[in-house]
């Protein structure tokens, strides 16, 4: 404890060595403390939930919203793998929100520049999409960080390395431009 009276220093839980995925220390036979369910018997003619409203709503530029895609996509990867479950709904939601508000600030770049014009005096800025897309992209990979994590370590099968629409992005991103 410091002399403030304030506890810092010392052991941080979550420093040091990474932790091993569930898959790993199944594979190494060193799951001994680990609660490894049986593989859950397959149901027939599940729904996907549906997107909150606000995933919905039309865009001020008639654009449509990409959030009820990623929704989709990313629920049916996680359920791929059983996890959906254990991903709560907020961070799903969260997460295919900043994923279509990104991909929203992409096009505003595209279609207007990386400058823009002070509103005052003229002279030329740095556009605020840029902005806001970095923004929307640390909240995305956060996020994505997140429920990344929940799948590796309580997926017993191979659960991939990557999103499981991170090739789509640049494809919306370029078909969107001829429209």
């Amino acid at each position: 404890m410091a002399k403030d009276g304030t506890c810092r220093g010392g052991p941080r839980p979550g420093l040091g060595r990474p932790s091993k995925a569930l898959k790993d220390k199944i594979t190494e036979g060193k799951a001994d403390n680990a609660l490894v369910l049986p593989s859950p018997v397959e149901f027939e003619g599940e729904d996907i939930p549906e997107p909150k409203d606000y995933m919905l709503d039309e865009q001020k530029g008639g654009e449509k919203l990409r959030a009820r895609e990623v929704f989709r996509e990313t629920y049916l990867w996680l359920k791929a793998r059983g996890c959906e479950k254990l991903v709560s709904r907020q961070l799903l939601d969260q997460y295919a929100m900043d994923v279509a508000r990104w991909i929203q600030c992409q096009r505003a770049i595209s279609q207007f520049g990386f400058l823009a014009k002070h509103p005052t005096t003229g002279a030329a800025i740095a556009s605020p999409y840029v902005a806001m897309s970095r923004e929307f992209s640390k909240q995305m990979n956060a996020n994505w960080y997140q429920i990344y994590q929940v799948v590796r370590d309580n997926c017993s099968v191979e659960y991939g390395s990557t999103a499981p629409h991170e090739d789509d992005f640049m494809e919306k991103l370029l078909s969107s431009q001829g429209k």
